[in-house]
């Protein structure tokens, strides 16, 4: 859901110049806005880049964003996407556009992010305890009866602290909190027992500052997981949500919020929210997968469920950092110009997948290469007897998990097939 203050607030980033601040970018853009360098439709390879460089694919993200509007849209789930991924407002922009509900945040400096560009329904998986945030939301909630904000909750002293810091505030609008269900013993967040859950709802209905409208968690943080273990525990939580709506507990709310959802299990909260039974009022099936906007050549192309449901769709890798073969001191060993600064290494190495030459512009695939280690700047290179590589050729690599590499880049360029540099994509870590 955007606003016009949105669409202004996302336009203005074409008007930012370009200068240092931004790696891999023309040296001679220099003092251009991006709206100007875009204009240009440079290519990645011979339009003065610098490597490395980190390109999107234009096609992979504009298939990625279809692919999830059909899949949501398919299964009857709302979909807030986790914006923490890519914290990119340009990509909000479209992910909203596609049919997104509203954004999903991990932290109140995201949801401030989110509201300086115009968010209008938001969602923060995470319980919020910070005082001075709680103050800044109570006054961003009042300024604006239109901005709908939804929290979690997993702690009767949480509970306490949020009311005492929205009493101190002045608060005239409740907060929508949903509570926490964790994944069972040694997960992450969230409540362990459906007994301490009635217990926390009932610590919110105490207050006049905190509004219960649903039940959320994660499945990703179930121990262990697998197919069977995560439905079992996302049935739990559509329990919870039947229990509560039983006992009266969301009395005064237009709908029911129930939530999961990441990039792995999909799949399963789909299938167990549909047999969720008939409530007494609507049901706000919240979904909330983020890292598929860019997808990734490693965790998630191994994890993604349509490996399960291939008949329902397919995500497509939109990354790909370029860097230069800088040093060849021994035959079976090569070092490219990337390294931790440039690359998520946190999940799996980055793939190489292409070549291109330094000599004449040939591509060819990376057959031969193998990134064992990264250092700051540097990716170490094992190159097999044969493999044709010189310094100065050109590398494209392929990398895993999303969240890691879009942090590591404050303006990413948007390249078509060929090559071509049409859009860069604004970050704000």
């Amino acid at each position: 859901m955007a606003t016009d203050h949105s669409d202004q607030a996302v336009a203005a980033l074409a008007r930012e110049r370009v200068d240092h601040r931004f790696k891999g970018l023309p040296p001679d853009a220099e003092g251009l806005t991006v709206g100007e360098l875009a204009a240009e439709r440079r290519s990645l390879f011979t339009g003065g880049f610098t490597t490395p460089v980190l390109a999107l694919s234009a096609e992979a993200l504009e298939h990625n964003l279809v692919a999830m509007e059909r899949y949501s849209a398919a299964h009857g789930l709302a979909f807030a996407p986790h914006g923490k991924t890519s914290l990119a407002p340009q990509l909000f922009e479209r992910q909203l556009a596609h049919g997104a509900w509203g954004i999903t945040a991990a932290v109140p400096t995201q949801v401030r992010i989110y509201r300086a560009f115009g968010i209008q329904r938001i969602f923060l998986a995470n319980e919020v305890v910070d005082a001075a945030a709680l103050r800044w939301l109570a006054a961003e909630l009042d300024a604006d009866p239109d901005f709908r904000f939804i929290a979690y909750v997993d702690s009767v002293r949480g509970v306490e602290l949020m009311d005492a810091a929205l009493r101190e505030a002045g608060a005239r609008r409740p907060v929508d909190v949903v509570v926490e269900l964790g994944g069972g013993e040694g997960a992450r967040t969230g409540i362990r027992t459906e007994a301490e859950c009635a217990t926390v709802a009932d610590a919110v209905a105490a207050t006049g500052t905190l509004r219960l409208v649903g039940v959320a968690g994660y499945e990703g943080e179930v121990p262990k997981p697998d197919g069977e273990r995560v439905r079992a525990w996302l049935r739990q939580l559509t329990a919870l949500a039947a229990d509560f709506d039983a006992a009266g507990r969301f009395e005064g709310v237009d709908e029911v919020v129930v939530s999961a959802g990441g990039s792995a299990w999909f799949d399963a909260v789909a299938d167990v929210f549909a047999e969720l039974p008939t409530l007494s009022r609507p049901v706000l099936k919240l979904l909330r997968s983020g890292a598929y906007v860019s997808h990734d050549d490693g965790h998630y192309r191994h994890l993604t469920p349509f490996n399960r449901v291939p008949e329902e769709g397919e995500l497509h890798p939109a990354f790909r950092l370029w860097a230069q073969v800088v040093s060849r001191p021994e035959p079976g060993q090569a070092f490219l110009n990337a390294g931790k600064r440039d690359a998520a290494y946190d999940l799996d190495m980055p793939e190489p997948q292409l070549i291109r030459s330094a000599r004449d512009a040939t591509t060819r695939p990376a057959t031969g290469l193998a990134i064992t280690a990264l250092s700051d700047q540097h990716a170490w290179v094992t190159v097999a007897d044969g493999t044709d590589l010189e310094v100065g050729d050109w590398v494209g690599l392929g990398l895993s998990h999303p969240c890691t590499s879009f942090d590591k880049w404050q303006l990413i360029p948007v390249a078509e097939a060929d090559g071509t540099v049409t859009d860069y994509i604004r970050t704000f870590f």
